[in-house]
């Protein structure tokens, strides 16, 4: 029995214009007029006999026909680059892109790198440090390690570790003239901030019952590797996450104060496409995170 297709050519622009809500940006994506998007898509409405889009004066909108049939040409769409990418890619390829945060790559995984490496010689890692969220049918990603809730519509998703957040310094400020032995001692030291993290000093500080410190003084850092490094060069205290400070712990470098840690409700996920999670360097990779998350834990 014959498919029933729609104008195929049509789908890429109104996959484009409903992800833009503008068919001008749409054009300039797909590098064509905006006369020709309107046209595909008046096409494909009028082929389904139904309209796709409510259009205004300044302003674009799905109906919501439009809306459950861009999410299914979207699925199909991305599926189809992902076929073509791998089908395209050297069978025996080595390489493996991995896109992760700047500060998993600098805090966790680097110092790790290393026992991959050992136990497969013959794949060569590319790392990624962004935090955008990678778009596999459009970027050579192989594998993606992102911190959240674990929802990544269309993507495959395993629960790599959580994360603590409690208090670090240099050794060297346990001593000094005012030493860090009790929490309201943090009053006579600078605290060093993470931008945008899900706990931060105002909530550690009314979590641990102490009062009269300013919570939003001190410098802040756009990456917790940065707030990292300057803990360890004594120049405050900062909320250290426990996932990705334990080798500094190992080395001395810093130490846990106190004994409160707040837990994290977001955690690391590996995240791919579901064709992905199988193939062998991918499922390598995978299988190792895993082994070494538990081997921290």
């Amino acid at each position: 029995m014959a498919r029933r297709l729609p104008p195929l050519n049509a789908l890429p622009d109104f996959e484009a214009a409903a992800r833009h809500l503008s068919f001008t940006k749409a054009a300039e994506e797909l590098h064509v007029t905006h006369g020709a998007v309107s046209r595909q898509v008046k096409s494909l409405e009028d082929y389904l006999g139904l309209s796709l889009f409510r259009r205004f004066n300044r302003a674009l909108r799905l109906t919501d026909e439009g809306q459950a049939y861009a999410r299914s040409v979207r699925e199909l769409l991305d599926s189809l680059a992902e076929e073509t990418r791998q089908l395209r890619a050297p069978k025996e390829a080595s390489g493996l892109t991995v896109s992760t945060t700047y500060s998993f790559t600098s805090g966790w995984l680097v110092p790790r790198l290393g026992r991959f490496r050992a136990f497969h010689p013959e794949i060569d890692v590319r790392l990624q440090a962004n935090d955008q969220v990678s778009d596999f049918a459009r970027e050579n990603v192989d594998l993606a390690i992102r911190y959240g809730r674990g929802h990544y519509p269309g993507l495959a998703a395993m629960r790599l570790m959580g994360d603590d957040y409690a208090p670090v310094s240099s050794p060297a400020l346990l001593k000094g003239r005012h030493p860090l032995k009790k929490p309201s001692d943090l009053r006579h030291h600078v605290l060093l901030h993470e931008e945008g993290t899900e706990v931060d000093w105002r909530m550690w500080l009314m979590a641990a019952g102490v009062d009269g410190i300013d919570a939003s003084r001190g410098p802040i850092f756009s990456h917790s590797a940065m707030a990292t490094q300057a803990a360890i060069r004594g120049e405050g205290v900062a909320l250290g996450r426990t996932a990705l400070i334990e080798e500094e712990l190992a080395a001395g470098q810093l130490v846990w104060l106190f004994d409160l840690r707040l837990k994290a409700e977001m955690a690391y996920y590996i995240v791919c496409p579901p064709r992905s999670i199988e193939r062998p360097k991918v499922r390598a990779f995978r299988d190792w995170l895993l082994a070494e998350a538990s081997r921290g834990r």
